[in-house]
């Protein structure tokens, strides 16, 4: 079953474009995340400072209704071919950044690239929804975890690699061409996108009407609640993996080499969620995914290599599954001309709380012991797994 609805997607010609941009500009962004930690890491010694990198590029989230609006005012495949080469050329202003006294630009750059993502997101999710089948969404949605997830299998290392030989303006240098080349293939998406409808009331009212829909909604509502405090503890552990590679006694480095596993292990679910999402509803699915997550960061505590990379691969399996539930559900259930707001407001109701995770995870690391701060949290999603598996959901 999971090889024929495969094979029913990749047969869809806008869906092999997408997923191959999505493979792109997931190779240089998974790069640029990790060398952009370790640069400050190398010129810094903290590892506080090197979570504040995830910070800046997650902090745009918060104004998501705000960032999503313009994916419901414009044509949604201009629109992110247009956020695309504008990444592209603003990222080789890295290459100014070569002491600790010019990390603020690369700060600053990173919370540019977070708020582009946003309404890319939108912008993409709007977007697909009208290129292809809807009911191949479900497993579109895994597949785009398998390839986006998956490229933490190579992009890390590659990423960590170059950094190593020739630095972080490198690094840099490639995200950009990623860009352009996620451009191009984007721009092969055969859509015909209606003119967008004239906005009516003030642009207060229509950033809101992204939220009033997910509050009323009762299969997203669950959801989005579920995925905002899975990713709050996500976030605050996200810190904590140089504390890990510090328990380990390996350099900071050796950060990819677990975001490697965690691809691994997301590649897994990426190619089961379409067939698990019909089979279980999108509730049990997620809650599901959320109690892996839950176990695997309770165990990463171990100082044990082996039993770490376990744990890495299964908090990749896990933590996808409640945001390919999530955003499945907005696809199929959100009338077109709101989707844009919509997908935007539940990336901020989901991910925002990543970012105060990682502000309260920068401080926690340097104060709590790894074998308080991950049971900690294990627990808490532990109990959010339970919460969140209700009846099962009926089939689309």
């Amino acid at each position: 079953m999971t090889t024929w609805t495969t094979v029913r997607v990749l047969r869809d010609r806008n869906a092999r474009f997408y997923l191959a941009g999505v493979v792109v500009s997931g190779f240089g962004t998974s790069a640029l995340w990790l060398a952009s930690g370790v640069w400050v890491k190398d010129l810094t010694g903290s590892d506080g400072l090197a979570g504040l990198c995830l910070l800046a590029l997650w902090a745009p989230t918060l104004a998501g209704p705000a960032l999503g609006m313009p994916a419901d005012r414009v044509r949604r495949k201009p629109l992110l071919i247009g956020v695309n080469l504008s990444l592209a050329a603003v990222l080789p202003a890295l290459l100014a950044v070569d002491s600790a006294g010019r990390l603020w630009l690369l700060f600053l750059l990173l919370a540019v690239y977070g708020a582009a993502g946003v309404t890319a997101d939108a912008a993409e999710a709007a977007l697909v929804a009208a290129a292809v089948d809807r009911r191949l969404l479900g497993d579109l949605g895994g597949l785009r975890t398998t390839v986006n997830e998956g490229m933490k299998l190579v992009a890390p290392l590659t990423g960590a690699g170059l950094y190593a030989a020739y630095g972080g303006a490198a690094v840099a240098l490639l995200d950009a061409a990623t860009f352009v080349l996620a451009a191009g293939l984007f721009a092969a998406l055969r859509v015909r996108e209606p003119a967008p409808e004239r906005p009516v009331g003030n642009r207060r009212r229509r950033a809101a009407e992204g939220v009033r829909f997910v509050r009323s909604h009762p299969r997203l509502r669950p959801l989005v609640l579920a995925g905002g405090v899975t990713m709050l503890c996500a976030g605050a552990g996200g810190p904590a993996v140089y504390a890990v590679t510090d328990a380990l006694g390996r350099p900071a480095a050796y950060a990819g080499v677990l975001y490697a596993a965690q691809g691994a292990g997301s590649v897994a679910v990426g190619l089961l969620a379409g067939p698990a999402l019909r089979r279980l509803g999108a509730r049990r699915f997620a809650a599901y995914g959320i109690a892996l997550f839950g176990a695997a960061v309770t165990v990463r505590a171990v100082p044990s290599e082996p039993v770490v990379l376990a744990a890495s691969a299964a908090i990749g399996a896990g933590l996808p599954a409640v945001l390919t539930a999530t955003l499945t559900t907005v696809q199929r259930e959100t009338p077109a001309a709101l989707l844009g707001r919509v997908s935007s407001t539940t990336g901020t109701l989901v991910y925002a709380p990543n970012v105060l995770g990682l502000a309260a995870g920068t401080a926690l690391v340097t104060v709590v012991p790894l074998p308080l701060l991950l049971p900690a949290l294990g627990a808490v999603l532990l109990t959010t797994a339970t919460a969140t598996a209700g009846p099962r959901t009926p089939r689309p």
